[in-house]
Parts: structure tokens; C-alpha cells; sequence
């Protein structure tokens, strides 16, 4: 998968996977990682499926209606390329943290629902529920924060809350800030999304 890694100046932070929004590339989140956490190591992924020409990590049916079956391969296949770079570039493979909004935070979601321990933790930005009727895994060591709009006209709210409720079920530790937005992602959710990386792995 075409991606950028950077090494950080603190190897005790986790590795921070970037995954970006619709149309987005390897580049756009790293801005972002440096808000959050700018001496942490990054792996920022692009998407392997374009649609009219704009990367995203898996393919949908239509506006909020995903491929399943390919979301599932996709998840299976960014789970393994992670697992592979964790080999090629000497992190730990089991403090990864990610960092997605939208579709990235989308897959982000997935690897949970699908992977026990693929991920440390994850900074959701505007996520919707992945899948639904499927048990997930044993999630008591994963810290999640979700940020999201009250006025997302992509993700009802319900959504959100959805999903919440089922990383809760599955024993993560979830952390939700709503801003009265929309879909686009705000200065106020970066900075609260560093309070708590802060409070959770560097305390």
C-alpha cells in the first residue's frame, strides 16, 4: 500500500496510523499527527480504491451504504500491511494508535470490530458502524475517542451513538466529544482529541 513512514523522537508513544478521508492521500492527516502528537511515529496509508477517481480505503454501494465483502477484504489486507511495516520499519506492533476521519476512521472501526488487539487505539473523526450483526472481539485494552458533528448530515446521530454503544459492549474504553457541526472536522476536536491522547498515553 502507498504510504509515508516517519520515525518519532519518543519510541514510547505509539505508532499513529493515519487513514484519510474520501479523496484524500498519505499526506493529508500528517499536519494532523503533528497536533496530536508531533514526537510520535507516524505510517500514513492511502486507500487502495478509487472512486471517480478519489482514494478510499473500501468500496460502498452508495452514500453510507458500504460493500461489505469488500470491506471486510480491505480490512483484512490494511490489518496485514501494518503487521508487515511494523516488521519493515522496527515498531511495535501492538502500540498502534490510529487516527482516521471519515472513511479512514470507517476502516479504523473495522479493525476493531474484526481484529482483537489490531489496534491499541483509535482518534475516530465523523465514523459511522462498520458493520452490524457481527461479534466483536474482546476490546478491554483499546481506548477509543470519537469526535463527532451533532448536525453531521452524512452520520445521524444515532449512528454515532451506535457505534459508541458497541465498542462499549465490547469492553473499549470510549470517550465522545460532539461539536454542533457538520461533517467537516474542527480545531476543537483536534485539541481535545490531543487532551485525551495525552491523558491516555503519556500519563
Amino acid at each position: 500500500m502507498k504510504h509515508i513512514y516517519k520515525e518519532g523522537s519518543n519510541k514510547n508513544l505509539p505508532t499513529l496510523l493515519l487513514l484519510h478521508g474520501t479523496g484524500g492521500n498519505e499526506q493529508d492527516l500528517i499536519p494532523l499527527a503533528n497536533m496530536i502528537a508531533q514526537d510520535a511515529s507516524i505510517l500514513s496509508v492511502r486507500g487502495n480504491i478509487l472512486e471517480n477517481g478519489m482514494p478510499r480505503f473500501f468500496r460502498r454501494l452508495a452514500e453510507g451504504v458500504f460493500d461489505e465483502e469488500d470491506l471486510v477484504f480491505r480490512t483484512n489486507e490494511l490489518n496485514e500491511f501494518v503487521t508487515e511495516s511494523a516488521d519493515t520499519y522496527g515498531f511495535d506492533r501492538s502500540n498502534v494508535v490510529a487516527i482516521g476521519y471519515s472513511n479512514g476512521a470507517n476502516i479504523a472501526a473495522s479493525m476493531m470490530y474484526h481484529h482483537q488487539r489490531s489496534l491499541k487505539g483509535g482518534i475516530l473523526f465523523h465514523a459511522m458502524v462498520p458493520r452490524r450483526g457481527v461479534d466483536l472481539p474482546n476490546l478491554s485494552d483499546t481506548s477509543v475517542f470519537i469526535g463527532a458533528g451533532k448536525r453531521d448530515p452524512l452520520i445521524p446521530l444515532e449512528e454515532t451513538k451506535e457505534l459508541v454503544k458497541d465498542l462499549e459492549k465490547a469492553n473499549a474504553k470510549v470517550s465522545e466529544f460532539w461539536v454542533d457541526g457538520g461533517h467537516q472536522l474542527v480545531r476543537e476536536e483536534v485539541e481535545k482529541a490531543k487532551e485525551w491522547f495525552d491523558q491516555t498515553y503519556r500519563g
